[in-house]
């Protein structure tokens, strides 16, 4: 909520370590947003497979009821309206089972889940069929009238919200989209970045996705976004004005962690890249026309190093200077576990 959100940017909050005391090194100070424009729903991307042994030990499970109340509260207190959830249907059935743990605990909280939908990257038909059978799945379990917990379904003018995570790109989302629409209150559907166009109207806007831009990562990790978020914002007002946009900021990349990675890094630079993220969409929305949504991307992403849920790292390395308002400390990055 935009209220909430201003307070967090101008305020201390409570990160800590599961059920631990908050993580050395780390910053727990957002910076200001100065911005006379109405501040935007903040959201985060949200990873439940922990606790699976395909994925990095973080020392927790994503499906302990009790962590999740914890993360929840903890968002909360950030000015964090609800977690945008990584699913991939049941073909994960373990993060699939999580999302329904997440969603009660939420509904009873008061909190908001949304799903961020893997694309399958099976073939033409079988893509579509599989995306197709996965938000039949999810609208029975999780967003329409007969799932127990659909008042935690985030919704959008009467709708509910569905991130798209592009994958082959052998989706019709016109066959999906046709599908959809007999549901009560039809999906509104948001792609990363620009979907095809043939599949435009498809979706009812777009979102930003943690990226360095058309010069590609830089060995140092100093390329921060800058020139992917001013294209997606570029984009989004003049290319889709009746487009919705949701604008992202991430603290930096770091996939050497993860199974799939390619060396990829993006520079936390002192704490100044979340900051960054978080305020450039300024340049582009006021308040005549506001941005909408602001997806933190994410909160717990400690395999591709954007994790900001037990802080943001603040330490400079020599030579550095420090993002405002964020003393230097002892550690360089989000702990790898």
């Amino acid at each position: 909520m935009p209220k909430a959100f201003l307070c967090i940017l101008m305020a201390y909050f409570a990160i800590v370590r599961g059920c631990d005391a908050p993580e050395a090194g780390m910053s727990h100070v957002l910076p200001v947003n100065h911005s006379p424009a109405p501040m935007p729903t903040l959201l985060a991307v949200y990873m439940p497979w922990f606790g699976d042994h395909s994925h990095n030990d973080v020392g927790y499970s994503s499906h302990d009821p009790k962590v999740l109340h914890k993360q929840i509260e903890q968002a909360r207190a950030m000015g964090v309206s609800a977690f945008v959830v990584d699913w991939y249907g049941d073909s994960a059935p373990f993060s699939d089972s999580n999302f329904a743990v997440l969603q009660k605990v939420a509904s009873k909280t008061h909190f908001q889940v949304a799903l961020l939908y893997n694309e399958p990257e099976d073939e033409d038909t079988e893509a579509t069929d599989g995306a197709i059978a996965a938000l039949d799945k999810a609208y029975k379990s999780y967003i329409g009238p007969t799932a127990k917990y659909k008042d935690a379904y985030l919704n959008y003018q009467g709708r509910p919200m569905i991130f798209i995570f592009p994958k082959q790109g052998h989706v019709d989302w016109n066959k999906v989209r046709d599908h959809c629409s007999n549901w009560i209150a039809a999906p509104m559907f948001f792609y990363k970045d620009e979907p095809p166009a043939a599949m435009a109207n498809d979706f009812a806007g777009s979102y930003a996705w943690v990226q360095p831009g058309a010069s590609g990562w830089s060995a140092d990790g100093s390329n921060w976004g800058e020139q992917y978020l001013d294209y997606f914002y570029k984009m989004m007002t003049t290319k889709y004005p009746s487009k919705i946009a949701v604008g992202a900021a991430w603290p930096g990349f770091d996939d050497s962690s993860a199974k799939w990675g390619l060396n990829r890094h993006m520079a936390n630079r002192c704490g100044k890249t979340f900051d960054d993220t978080l305020h450039l969409y300024n340049r582009y929305y006021d308040s005549a026309n506001p941005l909408p949504f602001m997806l933190i991307e994410t909160w717990n992403d400690y395999e591709e190093g954007t994790a900001i849920e037990r802080g943001i790292a603040s330490s400079c390395a020599s030579g550095e200077t420090p993002a405002p308002g964020i003393e230097p400390a002892a550690t360089t990055s989000v702990p790898k576990e």
